[in-house]
């Protein structure tokens, strides 16, 4: 999905949550820059980069959603690393050196997902 324009002040709407599936991610590109969005079961949308860290591919909306006590997590397709979908923090990392991705607050605005274009810069 891309960009899809401004909305009101300094926002950006991205997609309508009903374009997003639960617990399966979809990947936003604003430029070169591409977000990776996911809807969990509570109705709560998280945005963390795409670029998996470890392998330096765009391939962390693929990855797998699931959760480690009240943690929402994100595994990476690649190698398998577990990362907080709210932090970005790894708190898995197979044994290699501790990275993590690049996170994003979002907002959910008359069923439309939203970012401060701000911070997407």
């Amino acid at each position: 999905m891309t960009l899809t324009g401004p909305s009101a002040g300094s926002r950006v709407r991205v997609c309508a949550v009903q374009d997003l599936e639960v617990e399966r991610g979809r990947a936003a590109l604003f430029g070169t820059l591409q977000i990776a969005l996911f809807l969990l079961a509570d109705g709560s949308v998280h945005a963390v980069s795409n670029l998996d860290p470890y392998s330096g591919a765009n391939v962390m909306s693929r990855g797998i959603v699931g959760s480690r006590g009240e943690t929402p997590t994100l595994a990476s397709p690649m190698h398998k690393q577990i990362f907080d979908l709210r932090t970005g923090a790894c708190i898995e990392t197979q044994g290699r050196e501790p990275a993590s991705l690049r996170v994003w607050q979002v907002s959910v605005v008359d069923g439309h997902v939203e970012f401060d274009i701000e911070e997407i810069r």
